[in-house]
């Protein structure tokens, strides 16, 4: 299982070369069976020091989010690669379109590669991508001139809800391989053994599942797929998004940062840019607040092999600003250990463990026994009054926008 992510639009598959890739490229890791209630983990293969590349991994499927169209992010419709240069990142976040950041040079986006379906206008960031796009799914998913049109099914069905993610194997040729592929994915709807379900899937959210269902069936009924167009069907396909999805963050603006910092300059330069960039991201914050990135989710069949641990010994990023992820160690991993990875943020991880377990619960359908858990296994199942009082508030937003926190 992996951290899920919030609302998805078409999903895009990644070729079948690249998972292979990705298989290839993880020497220093394989997956192995652990239990029936645990599954499968991650275990190195050789010693692994600290800040290591374990793997890089091109998702089996991903899919940017709705809202970066909505709040203009601009991605690659197939790489979720953002689109702007760095400058007008900075300019949108700031709200400020006069910036004009230094070191232009230092900005990755080449525009002059950028393509465009002809029929509906999607963005990519190069020929390939438009190319990989046709073949793989955008055959299936192009709107052509019905882009704008509300009473088409797919517009129906992302009006309906943000969040779903169309399986690759509906859009793909090879159907066969893509379902073979996603059965290596936990697609359980609930933990019988521990009596836990999924939050999205209870009685509140059993009316909008159905809704979802009827028109995913009208938007992408394929009779070679006829399972997962059953209500339990769908249920498993959902469960599959929702606990293994990789949450992808991209940005221009970022790239351009890390590339300032590794340039060699004069003391007094490097203290004005220094200073220029702490300032930028502190007026974006008061602009923008914290959400930067063009975001999106993807499925990988080698990092969702990690477990969960609240003191987790690698953790994933995506420094090439596509989906390409990188799975690092955060500290000396021996040949033979376990790789863990965390399912909460920073913040998260530093709640009681009675407020971690809710989460990891709710969302991933297992009770967490890492160290950090049982060396807390006495506390009081309670939170503190001021985590009571953030849950109470979280609650109560997510009636609305719970069903996108896929």
């Amino acid at each position: 299982m992996a951290a899920a992510a919030g609302d998805v639009c078409g999903a895009v598959p990644g070729s079948r070369a690249g998972a292979g890739a990705g298989a290839a490229a993880a020497a220093a890791a394989e997956a192995r069976f652990i239990s029936s209630a645990k599954g499968k983990g991650l275990f190195a293969t050789k010693n692994i020091r600290k800040g290591e590349t374990v793997f890089v991994e091109k998702p089996v499927v991903s899919s940017q989010f709705l809202w970066n169209a909505l709040y203009n992010y601009r991605a690659c419709d197939h790489c979720l690669r953002a689109l702007e240069t760095a400058e007008e990142n900075a300019q949108r976040l700031l709200g400020k379109s006069s910036l004009v950041l230094p070191h232009p040079e230092q900005c990755s986006i080449r525009k002059d590669l950028h393509q465009q379906c002809p029929r509906c206008q999607v963005t990519y960031c190069s020929a390939e991508c438009r190319q990989a796009a046709l073949e793989q799914y955008h055959h299936v998913l192009c709107l052509g001139p019905s882009r704008d049109d509300p009473t088409h099914p797919l517009n129906k069905l992302q009006e309906a809800w943000r969040g779903v993610s169309s399986p690759p194997c509906l859009l793909a040729k090879d159907k066969e391989w893509w379902i073979k592929t996603f059965s290596q994915f936990c697609n359980k709807t609930a933990n019988e053994e521990e009596e836990i379900v999924h939050k999205l899937l209870g009685d509140k959210f059993k009316g909008q599942l159905e809704l979802l269902r009827l028109l995913f069936t009208e938007a992408l009924y394929d009779e070679h797929l006829s399972r997962w167009f059953t209500p339990e069907g769908f249920r498993s396909l959902f469960a599959l998004v929702g606990t293994n999805g990789q949450g992808i963050g991209t940005s221009s603006l970022s790239q351009w940062v890390h590339a300032c910092d590794a340039l060699d300059l004069p003391m007094l330069q490097r203290e004005e840019l220094d200073a220029f960039i702490d300032q930028l991201y502190k007026d974006i914050e008061k602009e923008s607040g914290e959400f930067l990135n063009c975001e999106g989710s993807g499925l990988y069949v080698l990092q969702s092999c990690c477990n969960h641990s609240c003191i987790p010994n690698a953790e994933t990023s995506f420094p090439e600003n596509n989906f390409l992820l990188h799975l690092t160690a955060l500290e000396d991993i021996e040949a033979g250990e376990e790789i863990c990875i965390s399912y909460l943020d920073c913040c998260q991880r530093e709640r009681s463990r009675h407020s971690r377990n809710k989460i990891l619960r709710e969302n991933y359908l297992f009770t967490c026994s890492c160290p950090k858990c049982l060396a807390q296994a006495d506390d009081a199942d309670l939170t503190s009054d001021e985590e009571e009082e953030g849950e109470g508030e979280t609650d109560d937003a997510e009636l609305e926008d719970e069903m996108t926190d896929v």
